[in-house]
């Protein structure tokens, strides 16, 4: 695990596009309880046929118990999957920037599911060819090293945010990894603008859910199949997840400004890092909310709670494949 971010880190290219200002439309404590109704709203939906009435004792102990892991990086790291050995070896052959296409093509071509999913991605509304892209060598071209680097990277992060267990967690796995993978996207197209790391952003953006699937699994077991139904404590839960995440990507030894940015996300002064993150993070929210219909275009959370900008990128969202 610890190799291959190094790896990858390391031979991410340089971006140059910086996007026009950045920065949420509303600022101050105005801003902050727009971000606050949003993953609210967001948390009662997720959960919306899992809740029940949790007692004030429920809640705490589900917390307590989350932040218990978190001070346990060794025991936390464990309960989720590891990264496939093929994506680690590609992931070498792509920090080397003279890498040709064909080395590429062959590197891919050892793995059929892998050669799909690359040749999808080039064909994606994102990409837009003029005409279909139908051989690997093809795919990998459009794609370019970056463009490779962050498909390889969601396709080690998908398994995960996978959940074995039954119950709410494995309910809700499909949505918090949609909404990983737009928070990356999201997060990678802020952080030019905020002087931040645009691949390290995109890292930030998947691995920023982890923690919460340990922490359902938690609240189920508490809970007995439910979870507590309040959207206040969906804002604590959210954020002893976030704990969660950043203790494990530190063990991992992801790369200072990632374990900050997941860790500083929702925090008024955090680094730029975090404020690419956190903008990610409302931006993706808001996509899900508005492709489930529980709220619409013109809803202030939109509107008011980003700008001109931002809510092209909520726009782009409805490119990015399923």
């Amino acid at each position: 695990m610890k190799n291959w971010i190094g790896r990858l880190l390391g031979g991410a290219e340089k971006e140059t596009v910086v996007p026009a200002a950045v920065g949420a439309a509303l600022t101050g404590e105005d801003s902050q309880a727009m971000a606050t109704e949003v993953h609210a709203t967001y948390y009662r939906w997720l959960t919306a046929s899992s809740r029940c009435a949790a007692s004030p004792e429920q809640e705490a102990q589900i917390l307590d118990e989350v932040r218990s892991l978190a001070a346990d990086p060794v025991c936390a790291s464990g309960l989720v999957p590891r990264i496939p050995e093929l994506i680690s070896q590609l992931l070498t052959a792509l920090s080397d920037e003279n890498i040709s296409t064909g080395a590429l093509s062959a590197q891919v071509g050892r793995d059929l599911v892998l050669v799909a999913e690359v040749i999808r991605e080039a064909n994606s509304a994102y990409y837009r060819p003029v005409t279909p892209i139908e051989t690997l060598e093809g795919a990998v071209t459009m794609l370019g090293l970056n463009g490779l680097r962050m498909l390889l990277a969601r396709i080690a992060f998908r398994p995960l945010l996978r959940v074995t267990t039954q119950g709410v967690a494995r309910k809700v796995a499909p949505v918090v990894w949609k909404h990983a993978e737009r928070c990356a996207f999201a997060a990678s197209v802020m952080a030019p603008g905020l002087s931040a790391g645009v691949f390290e952003s995109y890292l930030a953006g998947l691995m920023h859910n982890l923690g919460l699937q340990v922490a359902f699994q938690v609240a189920d077991r508490v809970c007995e199949g439910k979870v507590p139904g309040s959207g206040e404590f969906g804002i604590a839960f959210f954020a002893v997840s976030r704990e969660l995440s950043a203790v494990i990507a530190s063990h991992w030894d992801f790369p200072p400004d990632v374990v900050k940015a997941i860790a500083q996300a929702h925090e008024p002064e955090g680094s730029h890092p975090a404020q690419a993150l956190a903008l990610g993070d409302r931006i993706a929210t808001l996509r899900l909310l508005l492709d489930a219909g529980v709220i619409g275009d013109d809803d202030p959370l939109v509107m008011q709670g980003l700008n001109g900008f931002e809510r092209r990128c909520l726009g782009k969202l409805l490119e990015l494949s399923d």
